[in-house]
């Protein structure tokens, strides 16, 4: 199988030139259920990441199938997708809300082309993953600028303080959710917070948080990378263990079944556990839902 050039050296980010948030950001996180933006790595940095990115993408162009499910998990697959989840730079603030001991439970790229109808619908990421509790932070990490045009991340503040709400399932084929997935409830666009980053910056939200986003219309790709951070006593609701990368800390508890990093892309024996491990999510992912 191709291998991708060679991924960006470990350490290769200057975490003088990275930003801390300031003094209250906590508090503010914990009242909205979001935080933006926090500089992680240099814009320069940014554009080397989203060249290692889109090297893998173009030699895996005859391959639609695989570069999916890569994109998809690529923390499992992806050498250097594991290297931006392990920035001190992102685990520091990660751990002010989670504590030391963090899993990252998956990471994958949120990819619109430009000029596209694809979108996000209105919906809150905890929903659909089969965990029995809420210790859970996404780190959407900017690989391009994400603008208003771009179709950047709306979040609507405070919405993480209440359960989870009704959701319908429409399948829409522009619809970048597993099951088109969205909220059963009207959602007040007027009070929705745009989330603008530029490349290298990130922005942290709450499992719950009500969001989404609409289609880029402008002349370049939007690229987030999703991060999924985890405490280690959160569990599947099932009796299957899901995959776990710990990244931070220990894990005293056991509830997953952790990986370790890739040792090269698309490595066969990283792909078996990934197919493996959605084997084992579709109990939960796709709950209710008549296979097809």
């Amino acid at each position: 199988m191709s291998q991708t050039p060679q991924t960006i050296a470990s350490g290769h980010v200057d975490q003088a030139t990275t930003s801390r948030p300031p003094a209250d950001w906590l508090s503010s996180y914990e009242r909205d259920g979001y935080y933006f933006p926090v500089r992680v790595m240099e814009q320069s940095t940014a554009a080397a990441y989203r060249q290692t990115l889109e090297a893998f993408e173009a030699q895996m162009a005859d391959d639609p199938e695989i570069r999916k499910l890569a994109l998809l998990n690529a923390a499992y697959l992806l050498p250097f997708v594991d290297e931006i989840s392990r920035l001190p730079s992102i685990l520091e603030p990660v751990s002010r809300i989670l504590g030391p001991d963090l899993l990252v439970w998956n990471a994958g790229f949120f990819i619109k082309e430009p000029g596209t109808a694809d979108f996000i619908s209105w919906h809150q990421d905890l929903t659909y993953w089969g965990l029995d509790e809420s210790h859970e932070v996404t780190a959407w990490v900017a690989l391009s600028p994400s603008t208003v045009e771009s179709g950047c991340v709306k979040f609507v503040a405070g919405t993480h303080q209440q359960d989870i709400v009704s959701h319908r399932d429409t399948f829409d084929e522009n619809n970048l959710l597993s099951r088109g997935q969205e909220l059963a409830v009207d959602v007040n666009e007027d009070e929705a917070t745009n989330v603008l980053l530029q490349p290298g910056e990130m922005s942290l939200h709450h499992g719950k948080v009500f969001h989404g986003s609409h289609a880029n219309g402008s002349g370049d790709r939007r690229i987030g990378l999703a991060i999924r951070f985890i405490s280690p006593d959160m569990k599947q609701t099932i009796a299957g263990k899901t995959l776990a990368k710990l990244v931070a800390g220990k894990d005293d508890f056991g509830h997953f079944n952790l990986k370790g990093q890739p040792q090269g892309v698309l490595q066969a024996d990283d792909l078996a556990a990934v197919r493996e491990n959605l084997r084992i999510q579709e109990e939960f992912l796709y709950a209710g839902v008549k296979k097809t």
